[in-house]
This record gives C-alpha cells, structure tokens and sequence, in this order.
C-alpha cells in the first residue's frame, strides 16, 4: 500500500501500533499500521485505497466500546474520530460527521436550542458508533432522532440509507450486520429552550459522574452487558446491573480486570491487566447471572482479535 498517498492528503498513517493508545480500555496489541481519519473526505480516500489494494481492514470509532486482543490484530486499523466537532446546521436538523463525538454534538444541539439528543450528554463514542450501536440512555435512543446516513459499503460506494433500512432497536442497528461505514449523518430535531437544554445537560452530567468510573482513572468501555428485554409488552427493560449485583459481581475480579464498586454492569482495567482477564472476567459475570436467574446476558462490548477460549473471528466493523 502507497502510504505516501495518504500523507499527502493530511492523513496520519502510523506503523506497527499498539491499539492500547486508542481505545479507553488501554489494552490490546499491535495493527500493521493505523490510519487516523478525522473527515468524510479522508475515510472515504482511505477506504478507497484499501479496497484498491484488496488488503484486510478494521474501522473503529473512538475504541469505547472494544476490547482488543493482546495479541493484537493482523489487520489495518481506521480509526475514524475527531476531536473537533463537524457539524452543519440546516433548519432544525443536523448534518455531523460520523468521526464526531456524541457529546460535542449533545452539547452542540442544546447550545443552539434544539431538542432531541439532552439525554446522550455525557456518552463517551463517535456519532457513528452510537447510530450503529443506537445507543440511548434514560429511555430515549440516537435512532429517534435519525433522518438519513450515508455510509460506504465494503466496496468503498456510497448510499444513502433512511431509518426504515436501519432496523432500529435496543442498542442495535442492522449496519452491524451489513457492515457499511457511516460517513455522516442527518439527524432531525426540534426548537427546545437553551437554558432549560443546558440545565438538562448539567443533570446528565452529573448523574453520570455519580454512577460511571472516571475513564483517566478507570480504563474501561462502560456498561458492559445489555439491559435485559422485557418478557413481555407490557413490561419494562431491567437494568443488567441490578441482576450481576444480585449474583455477587460486585467483589469479582480475575488478574488486573476488576468490578466497578459503583457499578456492577462494568469493567475495568487495574494494574498488571490484560484483555484476556476482562475477556475471561466478563464470562465468570455472565456465568453467575445464568447461574442465579436462568438469563443469558448479551455483551454491549465488542473483543476484537484471537483470545483463548474463544471461537477465532475477528469483526470487519466495531466501534
């Protein structure tokens, strides 16, 4: 692969990486190289390059919601997030750049009075990650608010895709399943009250800072199993927190990989951990909810790369 042709564009090619630097776990090993892209205009030259060459890649997002293996990966890394928000204002919606994070774009929307995303302040991840994981908090979920997303396929062509082709649902969309890569996306709001919009922002907030480890203290990929499904329609989602709380999760901990006293739905990485022990941590969790109650719980957090004890599969496309 011309690396060269990528730098010349602005775009950042690192070689032989370790992964560890790029997600907020702080773990896994090497890529062959690491491709940071910032905007849809650099994801799109980049993908476009990789199918030309026909080499394997992996696209992720901000790394909040993966574990990578320690053995690292055989595959090119895209990492497709920045830290500067890029946003464009059209009425009431919003055209964002899937390498956008969430936050900047809750705190973006509430700042010029529009309502529809108060609820995901706070949430760590990119744009594309939350739509394609339809990530939600206090009951209110990203796919609420989609208009449009235009992604590229794994042949590097562009579509448009609407709401009704996504398959919205509890933390799922079917782009996990078609694997398409979000360049940007629409998002439909409404005129809210600035400062009732920022009070909200601050609440979130703090609620937040109550409830999940701080990520510079605590490395970890938030809540790390799904909450479960009702039985029924008439009933209500449960926390997946409270039924590992009641199955002991609380005082659980294998190697570096420990329990969030605060919080028993997450992981984190303590000295001397590797993404065996929270790999190996997350299955003891899961075992005492099967155990207890009879559920089997569904993991939020993607593993990325070979570990022991675990069928080999590498996903194309995790955030």
């Amino acid at each position: 692969m011309d690396l060269r042709s990528l730098e010349s564009l602005g775009i950042v090619v690192c070689q032989e990486t370790p992964l560890s630097d790029f997600t907020t776990f702080r773990l896994g090993g090497n890529c062959p190289a690491l491709i940071l892209c910032q905007s849809p205009e650099q994801i799109q030259k980049v993908i476009s390059c990789l199918v030309f060459e026909d080499l394997p890649f992996l696209v992720i997002g901000s790394g909040s919601n993966i574990v990578v293996s320690d053995r690292g990966i055989d595959q090119y890394v895209v990492r497709y997030a920045s830290e500067v928000p890029l946003i464009e204002r059209d009425g009431n919606d919003v055209i964002v750049s899937g390498s956008t994070m969430l936050d900047a774009l809750a705190q973006y929307a509430g700042e010029h009075g529009l309502e529809g995303l108060s609820d995901m302040n706070g949430i760590p991840g990119t744009v594309a990650g939350a739509v394609i994981g339809n990530a939600g908090a206090f009951g209110k979920q990203v796919g609420d608010v989609v208009t449009s997303v235009h992604v590229l396929d794994r042949g590097g062509r562009k579509f448009e895709r609407l709401p009704a082709e996504l398959g919205f649902s509890y933390r799922y969309s079917n782009l996990k399943k078609t694997r398409d890569i979000i360049v940007s996306v629409r998002f439909s709001l409404f005129p809210g009250d600035t400062d009732a919009l920022q009070r909200r922002r601050e609440e979130v907030l703090k609620i937040r800072r109550e409830k999940h480890p701080d990520l510079s203290v605590f490395p970890c990929a938030g809540s790390f199993f799904r909450n479960i499904e009702p039985t029924s329609k008439a009933g209500k989602r449960e926390a997946a927190g409270w039924f590992l709380e009641q199955a002991g999760a609380l005082t659980m901990s294998l190697g570096g990989a420990k329990v969030f006293e605060r919080h028993a739905n997450m992981i984190y990485k303590s000295e001397g951990c590797r993404a065996q022990d929270v790999y190996e941590l997350s299955r003891l969790m899961a075992r005492a909810v099967k155990e207890k109650f009879g559920l089997d719980l569904v993991r939020e957090v993607s593993f990325v790369g070979k570990f022991d004890d675990m069928p080999a599969s590498v996903a194309d496309i995790v955030w």
